[in-house]
């Protein structure tokens, strides 16, 4: 599961962890015992019509380059569409996606509802919270579309993402005012989704791919001038924990052709990014199959005393490969990476990350229970102790990294004892940054047909509740440890609490805030000057809480000059 696009750490919140059509039988092959296409059980809609076409058309004169879509708005007449994102990361990467679809087919954005002709929420399905969020937003969309004028167009609405994927049919049937669904893997086909809602009929495609990643689309970032971006190398994901929705919303594990991921980091360079975090389901199994001598390679070996549900993966170049020649792209941008799976941790990739300047000294390491027997439930494919022997090896490979996590409080089966471990493992890891949650179980998951969801709501709560107090007590110390320290700080913009605060984040991912003043340049002494979104400021660390840092700004720098002097 991943974090939201800056998700804040406590339990409730948004959260850390973004081809051609397949065949036939490979669509028949995804729908489980008892499901049916998606398309079955609905009458064969129109197909687009004369309006369609023409704007199409309009679209293509003079008819934008693949690289270089048109602006927004600038086709007279364009419809609008408005998009909300809800959730994950990746969730974030898809509506960039999906922005760059409609774009390039003559749609125009707006950050006006009220002026909307398409609502598309992108929304997220891993927790009931998350789907409840949906229905009372659609509630409220019924209203703005039943007050709409009779001389405008009727605005229409649709579902997109893992809530689509999950619940296509209540969706459309519950709620009448959703007129288009699309999976994750359909958002190519939204154009002609939103032809056939223009006719006043609902249209869905939730068809899962064997094959969909985007590659061949360049997605167009939501915040214009954004010092920060998300790239999504991979979908999907093959683990299958037992808690896990992910796996039956956004189907089976595969991997973008570097060539294209390189590409989309290199423009994003030369657009001035400063910080991007390569996103994926299971990040660091990244296996890219598209070049054929690298097909017969052996598979990495796992993190000692891991072990997967599937048998290990011969072939393809792997993400050590992929963040080596990311890193080298751009010595001034800043590489993260999320959410990956504790087992695929190889040595090349902690050595990359030691190594490199630029790739960031923090690693996500999802815990999710501190009880053996509780990660075997979930199907984790590790022990408490191979978990904190993982740990102690990055810590002893990658000095001064830190530390994130996620965890589950009341699964299946939870006892009293089993919880306290969890808090154990808290106070003795010390994690710099958390994500923890109340368990939500899921339709379709293996623990939803083989174990029962006994541990009653208060119990949950309670138990929530004693993991986030843990986790702010030894983060406060973790955090503490830096007070005296100078860190290197990526300014993200003025802080939200006050417009004489600058807000950015040091390498391990901890918000830093601090004064705006006038500051020295390294690289030009006697030009001082305020620092902007994007610029490096080296900050001395004089006070720290559990999320955030505070300090005084001592001048500007860059990336490379500042791991030169360290």
């Amino acid at each position: 599961m991943l974090p939201g696009a800056r998700a804040l750490r406590v339990a409730g919140l948004l959260r850390p962890p973004g081809a051609a059509p397949r065949t036939g039988a490979a669509r028949r092959a995804r729908c489980g015992p008892g499901q049916r296409p998606a398309w079955r059980g609905f009458a064969l809609p129109a197909g687009p019509d004369l309006r369609h076409f023409l704007r199409a058309a309009a679209a293509g004169q003079p008819g934008p380059s693949p690289e270089l879509p048109p602006e927004p708005g600038s086709i007279p007449g364009a419809p609008k569409v408005y998009l909300e994102t809800y959730g994950c990361q990746m969730n974030v990467s898809d509506t960039e996606i999906v922005w760059a679809i409609l774009q390039k087919n003559g749609y125009a954005r707006t950050k006006e509802l009220g002026e909307a002709d398409v609502v598309l929420l992108v929304t997220c399905s891993v927790r009931e919270k998350a789907e409840q969020a949906i229905w009372n937003r659609l509630q409220h969309l019924k209203a703005l579309k039943a007050r709409r004028p009779q001389a405008r167009a009727p605005l229409r609405v649709g579902i997109l993402g893992c809530m689509a994927e999950r619940l296509k049919e209540e969706i459309l049937h519950r709620e009448k005012l959703v007129d288009v669904v699309a999976g994750p893997d359909a958002y190519r086909d939204l154009p002609r989704l939103l032809a056939v809602a223009e006719s006043g009929q609902q249209a869905a495609n939730v068809l899962l791919s064997l094959d969909e990643t985007y590659a061949d689309i360049l997605p167009v970032q939501t915040s214009a001038g954004g010092t920060t971006a998300f790239v999504s190398i991979m979908r999907g994901c093959d683990n299958m924990c037992s808690y896990c929705i992910v796996p039956f919303t956004r189907g089976r594990e595969r991997s973008r052709p570097i060539a294209s991921i390189l590409q989309e980091v290199r423009m994003l360079s030369d657009q001035g990014v400063k910080e991007v975090t390569l996103l994926g389901q299971n990040v660091n199994s990244f296996r890219d199959l598209s070049e054929v001598q690298f097909q017969s390679v052996a598979a990495p070996a796992l993190s000692r005393g891991f072990s997967t549900v599937y048998k290990a993966k011969a072939g393809g170049l792997r993400f050590s490969h992929l963040l080596d020649q990311v890193s080298r792209i751009d010595p001034e941008m800043r590489i993260r990476f999320t959410s990956p799976h504790p087992k695929d941790f190889p040595d090349e990739v902690l050595q990359l990350i030691q190594e490199r300047h630029n790739i960031c000294k923090q690693l996500h390491l999802p815990a999710q229970s501190g009880s053996t027997r509780v990660l075997e439930a979930m199907r984790r494919g590790y022990t408490r102790e191979a978990y904190l022997e993982l740990v102690h090896h990055v810590r002893d490979s990658i000095p001064g990294v830190s530390l994130s996590s996620d965890f589950i409080a009341g699964f299946c089966g939870e006892t009293e004892e089993d919880h306290l471990q969890t808090v154990s493992l808290l106070r003795e890891v010390r994690y710099n940054v958390g994500f923890l949650f109340a368990y939500s179980m899921r339709q379709k998951t293996r623990a939803h047909h083989r174990l029962q969801d006994d541990v009653p709501a208060d119990v949950k709560k309670r138990r929530l509740e004693q993991l986030i107090a843990t986790f702010r007590e030894e983060a406060v110390r973790a955090n503490a440890a830096l007070v005296g320290q100078v860190q290197l700080v990526l300014v993200e913009g003025p802080s939200k609490r006050s417009a004489l605060e600058l807000c950015g984040r040091n390498d391990g991912n901890i918000k830093v805030i601090f004064p705006d003043a006038e500051l020295e340049d390294a690289a030009e002494p006697g030009a001082p000057g305020r620092a902007q979104p994007g610029d490096y400021v080296m900050v001395k660390v004089t006070s720290a809480s559990s999320q955030t840092l505070r300090g005084v700004p001592l001048y500007r720098t860059t990336l490379s000059r500042a791991a030169a002097s360290h």
